[in-house]
């Protein structure tokens, strides 16, 4: 039981800490997808240490408490599909390496799709954007940026597990 209970409270500080990152890039504009994509690694510690059960419930607290709460929801809806990707990620890395990656980009294109009907559901006709060369010029950078997320969570997390988890971590490690 003492575990459980260890494991809830972390999970509420952890969700509690991701609210307030979210709320720094309420605060500041241009840092929304920043801190989504920074609040998003709290997920991954959480899916390492605890178990994806528990980084279900600090992603799904988190989401819900940005997007109630926050003056500016863009960092709430951003970490709505960025947070997920941590906890996917782990359960895709046990994947052979091409099953893998189609669902990676499968992944992101249903993400990619459900931020542009939200955009067109909720900004009026000339604020969306429409197909073309804009759409598609913010297509490739959003796959370019995708790639370097995906890239640089696999070497954070080599590098926590390798260097950082003896003294971060909250199970017991073995020498």
């Amino acid at each position: 039981m003492r575990g459980r209970t260890k494991y809830l409270t972390v999970s509420a500080m952890l969700a509690a800490l991701g609210v307030i990152l979210l709320g720094l890039g309420s605060l500041i504009n241009t840092l929304d997808l920043t801190v989504a994509a920074l609040a998003s690694i709290l997920c991954v510690w959480a899916v390492i240490e605890m178990g994806k059960t528990y980084a279900w419930m600090i992603w799904l607290v988190t989401s819900f408490l940005a997007i109630l709460l926050l003056p500016q929801k863009t960092p709430g809806c951003f970490y709505l599909f960025i947070g997920l990707y941590p906890i996917l990620k782990e359960q895709l890395e046990r994947l052979p390496r091409a099953v893998e990656w189609v669902l990676k980009i499968v992944i992101f294109h249903a993400m990619i799709a459900l931020c542009w009907l939200v955009l067109r559901i909720f900004v009026p006709g000339e604020a969306a954007l429409e197909f073309g060369w804009l759409l598609l010029a913010t297509y490739a950078l959003a796959l370019v940026a995708f790639l370097l997320y995906d890239y640089a969570l696999t070497k954070l997390i080599s590098f926590y597990l390798q260097k950082l988890q003896k003294r971060l971590g909250l199970k017991k490690h073995r020498k």
